[in-house]
């Protein structure tokens, strides 16, 4: 027998948990499952994050990135402070070090502006200095709002919610089929099959995957990006006060290497952005055929592949070249040497790749029958998270026809009994480099 819920969220990521926590709290007696195919919530992208609180800067106005994360950095601190999850408001330096970067910078103050950000300023590099002694530039951008978090703890907390609220975590339950009838969804897993009235697919990394398993048309496929990073050496971190990031390329979606501090005290500096070989290849050995098939028969690759490819070369030489690393790290700041790092770890980014190849640039959502697809929310989705999630549950409010007098947690005569998953938070810090 199915395991019966009203909602139904595949991926236990911090946007399908945020999610999770939005609807058990919006309706308190809603029968609510989250499917993760992991031993652990939050085992890929939300626990190898860089840990920051995004202010919504980069974001075109207007833009549902621009609003989502403005809201949901607020939204963030907030429950920070409430949860006693520790967090850190540091600020950063957008840093310009060529005459050619400073239109972008000046565009990047007006988007900043237009999104309602306070606080900013444009810098002279005396001004950079006394911020950022050892840093480097012609001109700078401060952005006060910026703050660092560990989202792998945030995460565990909106899981703790969840359970108290009465909600079911299924983890080691990867998703093979999905089959609609009438007004059910049936979700079949390794570990079992489950029956939701609705199903929000967060899955992240495979969420297009979990799309074609429905009924869902989408012209859109996830390509994983790895960011490799290294960390600054213990008698070096002092070079860094806050976050130090270079003026982006704005025909790329990706920020450059950069330096960041970490809520530990740790530095790390990266990352490049090199197409990863393996949906979760967090090494550069990481290869699976069927991954690269997909993505290789898929015609949008090569049509970005043919704009992209001389970004790409360089992102793939400064990952096998530790000196060209140094060389692009240098230009923020001069004084680093290649002793000054040590090797750190990686991530890997969803990101979602339009038929045109076009990367898509907005955060992205599709329906199918009975399914609400979260197709793309790549970074700023960590920050935004609480405010994606209220995004979500209003969509699913106006856009289904939800029985809410059917929702009920107590009735689980003829059901399975199904383990709730326990909370723990680990005794040392966790700290993978991140995304």
């Amino acid at each position: 027998m199915a395991f019966e819920a009203n909602i139904a969220v595949i991926g236990g990521g911090i946007v399908g948990l945020a999610t999770g926590l939005e609807l058990t709290n919006r309706f308190p007696r809603l029968r609510l499952v989250i499917i993760e195919k992991e031993s652990r919530i939050a085992a890929h992208q939300t626990s190898h994050n860089s840990g920051v609180i995004h202010s919504g800067i980069y974001y075109k106005p207007g833009s549902l990135k621009a609003k989502l994360c403005t809201e949901g950095a607020a939204l963030l601190m907030r429950f920070c402070q409430e949860h006693e999850v520790p967090f850190e408001v540091c600020g950063k330096i957008i840093v310009a070090t060529r005459e050619a970067e400073l239109p972008q910078l000046e565009e990047l103050l007006r988007k900043g502006t237009g999104n309602g950000l306070t606080g900013l300023r444009i810098l002279s590099a005396e001004q950079i200095r006394e911020l950022e002694p050892q840093a480097a530039g012609i001109r700078g951008l401060h952005v006060p709002a910026t703050g660092i978090v560990d989202y792998e703890r945030v995460a565990n907390k909106y899981a703790e919610l969840i359970v108290r609220n009465g909600g079911t975590i299924l983890l080691s339950h990867e998703v093979i089929g999905l089959r609609h009838s009438d007004s059910h969804t049936f979700i079949e897993t390794t570990g079992g099959a489950v029956s939701a009235n609705l199903v929000i697919n967060c899955a992240g990394l495979h969420s297009d995957r979990i799309s074609r398993m429905s009924t869902a048309k989408l012209d859109l496929m996830i390509l994983p990006f790895r960011g490799e990073y290294y960390d600054l050496v213990a008698p070096k971190r002092h070079y860094v006060n806050s976050l130090i990031y270079p003026v982006p390329d704005p025909r790329f979606p990706f920020l450059g290497v950069h330096f960041t501090k970490r809520i530990g005290g740790e530095v790390e500096a990266g990352p490049n952005a090199v197409l990863a070989f393996r949906r979760e290849g967090y090494s550069k050995n990481s290869f699976r055929a069927t991954d690269v098939f997909e993505f290789a028969t898929f015609p949008g690759f090569w049509r970005m592949a043919a704009t992209h490819w001389r970004l790409s070369l360089g992102e793939y030489y400064r990952s096998v070249n530790k000196a060209a690393f140094v060389r692009a790290l240098q230009r923020l700041i001069p004084a680093l040497t290649e002793d000054d790092l040590e090797p750190g770890g990686s991530g890997v980014r969803a990101q979602a790749l339009h038929l045109n190849g076009n990367l898509i640039d907005d955060f992205h959502f599709a329906y199918s029958q009975g399914i609400l697809h979260v197709s793309n929310v790549p970074s700023p989705a960590a920050t935004a998270s609480l405010a994606i999630a209220r995004h979500i549950v209003d969509m699913v409010v106006n856009d289904f026809d939800l029985d809410r007098s059917k929702f009920r947690e107590t009735d689980t005569v003829g059901l399975p009994a199904m383990p709730k998953m326990a909370i723990a938070y680990p005794t040392t810090s966790i700290r993978p480099p991140r995304w």
